[in-house]
């Protein structure tokens, strides 16, 4: 069985920056994802990122901040998607 795609939202902003979420339910779970999804929260633009959100293999739920990379603590889909819209309003002053 392969991953299944549950979501997938790009929205492109007057300024050129770029929203992109991409989640999938893998076929099983492991010690690296033990919620069983694999994801891709992007906000930036072409030549930039300015916050990521991902679950890349060896290194299991994290944010990027620019240059700077931290663990992330994943509880739920709607509290991830909520706290990458939060840094998003945070980068555009509103």
């Amino acid at each position: 069985m392969v991953a299944e795609l549950l979501f997938r939202d790009k929205y492109l902003y007057m300024d050129g920056a770029i929203r992109e979420m991409v989640i999938w339910r893998l076929p099983n779970t492991d010690s690296e994802r033990p919620h069983g999804l694999k994801y891709r929260l992007f906000y930036g633009y072409p030549d930039q990122c300015l916050i990521r959100y991902d679950n890349e293999r060896g290194k299991g739920d994290h944010r990027h901040d620019e240059d700077r990379e931290t663990p992330y603590a994943f509880i739920s889909v709607e509290q991830l998607v909520s706290d990458f819209k939060t840094d998003i309003e945070h980068l555009r002053g509103g």
